[in-house]
């Protein structure tokens, strides 16, 4: 039996602090052949460290968000098997064999990390990804805003073009769930950076949920769009 090709493929902004770890930990996976390495527009040392680290780097002046980030490299890019990873995950990216586990053992087209409790907001961020993803595609997700996903290049396909900014895993969860594609949830160790109750978090959480809203609008129009024409 041939081995998939397996490519870690990673989305950072300003995280060189964390991301060569994160890249060790990754390249240390099970079966991942290569680790890309996305600095999006970057103002620290992310490039340098993530070279130094082993990755290949792909790099934009400019910040084009973490959706177009991705999908940038997956053009880029020749695999069987995508690991999506946040830069800051550090050295728990190793707690990604479950997921590898599952797609690699043909039980899931898309699965998706399960994390413990990080800190951070009050949830209404979550709730509305999850609130919207049941309502147009009928999957309840545990965790709607989970990065850290694990899915074959054919499973993505069906998903593409892939959702700007963070409306990227709302928008793929629907996309692979009205595919009818095999989604499995899977509970992991992983830590990244919680965004605190303050200016900075919430000004994140606010730009999530603007990406979020832009990402389901067009996907709620194209349900309509039969009914409309009956």
């Amino acid at each position: 039996m041939i081995s998939p090709r397996t490519v870690a493929v990673v989305p950072a902004r300003d995280e060189a602090d964390r991301i060569a770890e994160t890249v060790r930990a990754l390249r240390g996976l099970p079966g991942v052949d290569e680790v890309v390495v996305v600095a999006d527009g970057s103002r620290d040392g992310t490039a340098a460290a993530a070279w130094a680290a082993g990755a290949r780097v792909l790099s934009s002046r400019r910040h084009v968000g973490k959706g177009r980030a991705v999908d940038r490299a997956l053009d880029a890019v020749t695999a069987d098997v995508i690991v999506l990873a946040d830069g800051d995950l550090g050295s728990s990216a190793a707690e990604l064999v479950p997921l590898l586990r599952e797609i690699v053992c043909d039980r899931a087209d898309l699965a998706i990390a399960v994390l413990p409790p990080q800190g951070g907001g009050f949830g209404v961020v979550k709730r509305t990804s999850r609130w919207a993803i049941r309502r147009l595609s009928g999957y309840d997700a545990e965790e709607p805003l989970s990065g850290q996903r694990v899915a074959t290049m054919r499973a993505l396909a069906s998903c593409r073009p892939l959702a700007r900014g963070f409306g990227l895993e709302t928008a793929m969860t629907i996309d692979a769930a009205r595919a009818g594609l095999r989604i499995e949830e899977v509970a992991a160790d992983l830590h990244h950076r919680p965004t605190g109750r303050n200016a900075r978090g919430f000004l994140h959480r606010g730009r999530q949920g603007l990406d979020i809203l832009l990402a389901v609008l067009p996907r709620m129009l194209r349900r309509r769009q039969p009914e409309t024409a009956e």
